[in-house]
């Protein structure tokens, strides 16, 4: 009884390890042809990406986006916009090239970036003209880089303007003191803690703060001045901060006319294909990146489920 004992037990982990090694095989397998279907798949997809480019190659309106906030590491960062730009004067098939807006603004060093090359690729490439095309919103930083274009063309709903510049803050000193809370603060510089939010509000740095926002104020008149040249009708209140929509813009001029990308496409540059150059991130990549996420998690199950007392 006992050997039969014995020999069942034996019969009983053979079995159970035949069955462990298969399941892991099983897993490795799975693994493996996920990961050839996968590499496949970004390759026809590449491959699709670079064809539609190719065949977009005739004569066409170029398209540039500037969506959302204009700041550092954003769609609409000067670097992304910059280089977009850059592509869209180099192609020898572009007969035009549209700036579509819907921004609030953002960083006015990211904006005048954008607003200066627009201005040195329209010098340098005199026959291909710019455009801005405003949708729903084009504010602030936004209109900093519309008036780099030729002409601005907006929805007679479009909201436009806000030539100002704020800088953004908050104070809670009678809160701690409710609270309880005593400020302990330790600089090397009187002016360290800059309009620290904890602290009561130090008139001279807040003049010394007044006096940047009026610098960067008067700079960002000089640029829409400078765009815009006598088209604009410098009524009282124009450079306070206020916006107006896009019917009011055209009559003030801060505006040309009203159209859409498609009717500047069609009816201003005489070319209905648009192709856009906007730096953003394509479907290959989005592939790649969700399938490297992907396989990585994959990856860590099956390391996890092979490893001895992990489960």
């Amino acid at each position: 009884m006992a050997d039969e004992s014995w020999e069942r037990e034996t019969i009983e982990k053979l079995a159970f390890a035949a069955l462990k090694e298969q399941r892991s095989s099983r897993r490795w397998g799975i693994f493996f042809k996920l990961l050839t279907f996968a590499y496949v798949t970004l390759i026809v997809v590449l491959a699709v990406d670079w064809k539609t480019r190719v065949e977009s190659a005739g004569k066409h309106t170029a398209l540039v986006e500037v969506s959302g906030i204009i700041a550092p590491g954003t769609d609409a960062s000067a670097e992304k916009v910059v280089s977009a730009l850059q592509a869209a004067f180099k192609d020898k098939n572009t007969q035009g090239v549209v700036v579509r807006i819907n921004s609030p603004g953002g960083s006015p060093v990211q904006a005048q970036n954008i607003y200066d090359e627009m201005r040195r690729l329209r010098a340098k490439h005199a026959d291909i003209p710019l455009y801005a095309v405003v949708e729903d919103l084009c504010a602030s930083g936004g209109y900093f880089v519309a008036v780099g274009a030729d002409r601005i063309y907006v929805n007679r709903s479009s909201i436009v303007g806000s030539i100002g510049v704020r800088m953004d803050g908050f104070g809670i000193t009678g809160l701690m003191e409710k609270l309880g809370v005593e400020r302990r603060l330790l600089t090397a510089g009187e002016n360290k803690g800059f309009l620290d939010p904890f602290l009561p509000v130090d008139e001279k740095q807040k003049q010394h703060a007044q006096e940047m926002l009026d610098e960067i104020h008067r700079q960002f008149i000089s640029v829409v001045r400078e765009g815009r040249g006598n088209r604009l009708k410098e009524m009282p209140g124009i450079f306070s901060g206020l916006v107006w929509t896009g019917q009011k813009s055209v009559d003030i001029g801060l505006a040309d006319s009203f159209g859409s990308l498609d009717f500047v496409a069609r009816e201003v540059i005489k070319a209905e294909d648009i192709v856009d150059y906007t730096q953003k991130e394509n479907i290959a990549e989005k592939v790649a990146r969700r399938f490297g996420m992907g396989m990585a998690s994959a990856l860590a199950e099956v390391i996890v489920r092979q490893a001895p007392g992990l489960r």
